[in-house]
This record gives structure tokens, sequence and C-alpha cells, in this order.
């Protein structure tokens, strides 16, 4: 089985609830009109968020070590389609839309990229903009287990079980350890130790003196 789960189909809408939930928000707030709610299928300019977030969030900000990034992490989902990949052409709008002004702003905005690459998060490429011109957005959950498995310093266990509860919740299987191989009857299933994540993810051996990444290296190109 892939270590990336395989991709189910859409389930269909949940009209029961949906209906059933906007009739209790018309009797709790009969005074607002629809037009003062938004809602994706009435406005354009959305797009596809995991539910899991905002918990994501805080355990990426933990990660860096008083350096907060999930603002700028956040910015760049929101530029995203369904590819989770971002041109980054426009550093000092996207540095301001993250939070970061003044004359220091791209160039925290830009320390911000580096660490979100360095905690695998994303993925860096250079181009017309400079060694960060290109952003490739990883599966966050699976990157938060990643560090998990590594034992990196900073991530809070109680958060991680809690990102883990939600995921179950949701119906999110990114975080769902992979199913073991089938034995046949009669044979004797050998027990490896436990391999790190990227022996199963990339087959290509990071440098011993490095933490192997979750899946490649995320550092721009020189």
């Amino acid at each position: 089985m892939n270590v990336f789960n395989a991709i189910r189909p859409p389930r269909p809408p949940r009209k029961k609830i949906a209906k059933r939930q906007q009739e209790l928000r018309a009797r709790l707030w009969p005074e607002i009109g629809p037009e003062w709610v938004w809602s994706r299928h009435a406005f354009d300019g959305f797009t596809t968020v995991p539910k899991g977030m905002p918990l994501i969030m805080s355990i990426m900000d933990d990660l860096a070590k008083g350096q907060p990034v999930s603002s700028t992490y956040f910015d760049l989902w929101c530029r995203t389609f369904d590819e989770s990949f971002v041109t980054l052409s426009k550093p000092r709008e996207m540095a301001f839309h993250a939070g970061f002004d003044g004359q220091r702003a791209e160039r925290t905005w830009k320390a911000r990229l580096q660490i979100l690459a360095d905690l695998q998060f994303i993925s860096l490429k250079e181009g017309p903009s400079g060694p960060a011109s290109y952003a490739l957005l990883l599966n966050p959950y699976k990157v938060i287990k990643w560090h998990y498995e590594m034992k990196r310093p900073g991530l809070r266990h109680d958060k991680y079980h809690a990102l883990l509860e939600r995921a179950i919740e949701i119906g999110d299987e990114s975080m769902t350890p992979p199913e073991p191989p089938s034995v046949a009857v009669g044979q004797v299933a050998a027990v490896a130790p436990v391999a790190s994540v990227q022996a199963v993810v990339s087959p290509v051996a990071a440098p011993q003196e490095e933490t192997p990444s979750p899946a490649f290296s995320t550092t721009p190109e020189n």
C-alpha cells in the first residue's frame, strides 16, 4: 500500500444535516439575513482548508521556537488551489498579508518562509524571484506525524494527541499507519524494526549528519 493513502471519491453532501443547521441558525438569529453570512455557494474566492488547521498552526508555532510561522503558512495556503503550489512573486504584498509591515517586513517574511522549509511544512524552489520563488505545501498532518516520530523538541504531546483524535473524528486518514503486508498461510513474517519516515517516503537516503526529511529536501537550491 502506498504511504500516501488513496484519495477517496467525494462524499455526497449531507443535505439533511445542512438543512437542520440552517433552520436552527435562522431561529437563533432571525434578524441576520443570508447576505451577512459568507458562503462558498454564494461568493467566489475560497480554498479548501483541513478542519484540523487551527491546531496544526498552533503546533507549527511551537516547533518554530518563538518565531511564529502560522500566519505566513496560512497566507500561503489561502493562495493555493488543490495543487498546493504557490508562486512567490509578490513578496512585499505577501509579507503584509501575513502580518508583517515596516522596513523589515519582507526580510522577516522570508525568514519565516525558511523556517517553514526547515520544518518541512513547505518545499522551496528558486526562480525569477530568487532562492524562494515557488513553494509547495506538504500535507501538514504527515509532517507533524514525522516530527513526532523524530521526537522533535518543541512538539507537545498533548497537542499531537489532540490532533490525532481530531483527525479520526473528521475522517482524515493522513496520520493512519499503513496497513501491514498480508502474509500467506504457512509463512512466517519477519518482524523488522520500525523504519524512519525517510525510509518509507523517499528512496534517497538523507545525509548522516542531518535529520532525515519526511519527503525530500526543502532547502532552496544555490
